[in-house]
């Protein structure tokens, strides 16, 4: 009787000691790592060894059936494990060990141990297994590695060439099951005749599964193992392999679904207990994965325990933090427990999200989260024993992290959605913090909308007042703030506008309406200086913005206060002396100097427009230098015609300019003023 091997692919989480994730860290724009999969981790299959020595020779003798659950090469975990064994159940090496005989249970469906259970239709290695031809006669076995026997079939539909091993072909082989000229048992490509052509050994769609998933076409897996699954509804092993595939596709939660029925299946089923409890550490549910690796009170693996105790450390050390408000601690410990493999976890970014928040770095807060695939509460499982937070539902606590976000951004429709689907998912603990988030949001969303209405009617004192009330519910939105600094505006009160813009400045620091309201609020004040330190903010993220480019000329033009504090003239002061004007381009800022002659008609006709430009632009110097009174400095200065512009710029030189048109030379003033 020929010996055969079955390939299958779950390498062993022992395997697994390097884990690829970089932690969430948003100075960065994200790069999506939240749901890459990583392959060492979820068991990337190893391509299986097979040589004509190996091939052929069944496991060593004296051994009990191993089961392929354990990790190749090491004890089963205990006796009663070693006599559960899956048939295509993924392994460290890629290859599935051969039952033992006698002492194999009668299989399930689809759990074929040796050729004595049937008729294979599986070529592994050099030895082919039996198949009947058209007379009924079985096939040669174990022929010479230079003939392929007509009529077999090789795993996952290949053929191998001559004295070499399989290798996969563009598309799989399947016996053809129609009418036409072909005898039973016969390989054609694609059909052909008149019947589609069918698989009907479940091995063969499984093993054709693993090819695609060695490949890296998971979609391709997928339906293939369902394939399976549906022609053998209980092998657990098709179920584990499928996680696999699922997980590799970043399904993470899916593949937890998965694991989860292949242990109810089969409860003692080791590899679906260790890649469940690898799925769980990726997920952040540390309790969850202690359970999974400690199952039935046996052993657990130590790298695989040591990683969970590690998160378990993290985890402890963040709460602490989060109890007494030391939000930079919070992120600290969040990005060690990424680090060390939670790198799946939605609650933990949540948790980041919620730091940043308290950190009053809101835009940080939201591009966190933002990485946080959609919630759906339905992919748990019944079986699944849903992970907690800070002592709530993790789904929960993810939610109302959202809803506090959406809200500090004005999104107060999101967020109250938001907070009661969190309610909703952990009403039967009743937590008091999603409680407080609900009720918060509710009201703070009701207060601004009322604040909106009474606003927009003009009722601007009861607007104000509205909105106070719900800054009762939320101290820091700098939403509630802006608007009822709007309100102030309204009503003639600069003062507490300004104060109401600079605790929404506080809160979110690159809040653009707060600072444009600011800015018209000290214009209103005749604080001019501060105008135009926040317009020209302004004027640079909004450099196209033509309304804050007008603003800033105009709180400059009024500016005059502030000119009598730096020393600078309402009009244009003359020079005739070489020090003065050595003195005078050596000033701060921008310095016009203005070469004129009384006799000559241009410089007369532009003089008016000089002193308009002066009180247009009072952060300028203008300064006027009179050629016949001034021999000496206009020769120093090599004057030869006027009218003549000089500009200086913090004491250096910056353009020259000969009888220029008004709105050149005025064009030249602005440019080096902004």
């Amino acid at each position: 009787m020929s010996h055969y091997r079955r390939h299958s692919l779950e390498p062993s989480i022992d395997s697994i000691t390097n884990r690829f994730r970089d932690s969430l860290n948003f100075q960065r724009d994200d790069d999506d790592v939240i749901n890459k999969p990583d392959f060492r981790e979820l068991d990337y299959p190893l391509k299986p060894r097979v040589s004509s020595s190996t091939a052929a020779t069944p496991a060593a003798s004296g051994s009990s059936s191993s089961s392929s659950g354990s990790a190749s090469g090491k004890p089963s975990v205990t006796s009663q494990l070693a006599k559960r064994s899956h048939s295509g159940e993924l392994t460290e090496s890629g290859s599935a060990t051969p039952g033992s005989g006698a002492k194999n249970r009668n299989p399930k469906p689809g759990h074929r141990r040796s050729a004595s259970a049937g008729t294979p239709l599986i070529y592994s290695g050099l030895a082919f297994s039996p198949v009947k031809n058209r007379g009924g006669a079985s096939g040669a076995t174990s022929p010479s590695p230079g003939v392929v026997p007509s009529g077999n079939i090789c795993p996952s539909g290949k053929i191998p060439k001559t004295g070499m091993a399989s290798r996969a072909s563009v598309k799989p082989e399947t016996l053809f099951t129609g009418n036409g000229n072909y005898g039973h048992g016969n390989i054609v490509r694609g059909g052909g005749g008149k019947s589609k052509p069918e698989t009907r050994d479940p091995e063969e769609v499984k093993k054709a599964g693993n090819d695609m998933y060695r490949k890296g076409n998971f979609s391709e897996a997928l339906s293939l193992y369902d394939k399976a699954i549906s022609m053998s509804p209980e092998n657990p092993a098709y179920r584990s392999n499928r996680a696999a595939a699922l997980a590799a596709s970043g399904r993470l939660k899916e593949a937890v679904k998965e694991c989860l029925e292949a242990v109810r299946l089969d409860p003692s089923y080791a590899r679906a207990h260790q890649r469940l409890a690898s799925l769980y550490l990726r997920l952040g549910e540390a309790e969850n994965a202690r359970r999974q690796l400690c199952f039935s009170g046996q052993c657990p693996d130590q790298t695989e325990l040591q990683r969970v105790q590690t998160l378990e450390k993290h985890l402890r050390l963040c709460s602490e933090a989060r109890k007494i408000g030391d939000w930079k601690k919070v992120v600290t410990e969040i990005d060690a427990a990424i680090a060390n493999g939670a790198d799946s976890s939605p609650q933990l970014v949540a948790c980041k999200a919620e730091a940043l928040l308290r950190l009053h770095q809101i835009k940080d807060s939201d591009l966190c989260l933002s990485t946080i695939q959609r919630l759906d509460h339905h992919h748990h499982h019944h079986h699944h024993t849903q992970a907690k937070l800070f002592g709530m539902l993790c789904d929960a606590y993810v939610l109302c992290v959202q809803a506090q976000v959406d809200m500090a951004l004005g999104r107060f429709e999101n967020a109250l959605v938001k907070a009661e689907r969190a309610m909703k998912i952990d009403h039967s603990s009743n937590n008091p913090e999603v409680v407080s988030v609900l009720n918060n949001v509710t009201n703070v969303a009701k207060a601004r909308t009322r604040g909106n209405e009474l606003f927009t009617s003009g009722r601007y004192s009861e607007a104000s007042v509205a909105y106070g009330e719900g800054l009762k519910f939320d101290a820091f939105n700098s939403v509630l703030y802006c608007n009822r600094a709007a309100c102030w505006f309204k009503l003639g009160v600069w003062d507490q506008s300004v104060d109401d813009c600079n605790q929404a400045l506080r809160i979110q620091p690159d809040y653009t309406k707060a600072l444009l309201r600011r800015a018209a609020s000290y214009g209103k004040l005749g604080r001019w200086d501060d105008a135009v330190r926040d317009y020209e903010v302004l004027r640079k993220e909004l450099p196209g913005d033509s309304e804050v480019a007008e603003s800033l000329q105009r709180a400059l033009l009024n500016k005059s206060e502030e000119h009598k504090y730096l020393g600078y003239n309402n009009e244009v002061e003359e020079v005739s002396s070489l020090d003065k004007f050595k003195t005078a381009t050596s000033l701060p800022g921008i310095s016009v100097f203005y070469f004129k002659s009384s006799s000559n008609r241009q410089s007369e006709a532009i003089s008016p427009f000089i002193n308009t430009l002066c009180l247009r632009y009072p952060l300028v110097h203008f300064f006027m230098v009179d050629v016949d009174e001034s021999l000496a400095l206009a020769k120093a200065e090599s004057i030869k015609k006027v009218p003549t512009f000089k500009i200086y710029k913090e004491g250096e030189k910056a353009k020259d300019m000969v009888c220029p048109s008004h709105k050149l030379l005025e064009d030249n003033v602005k440019h080096f003023l902004l």
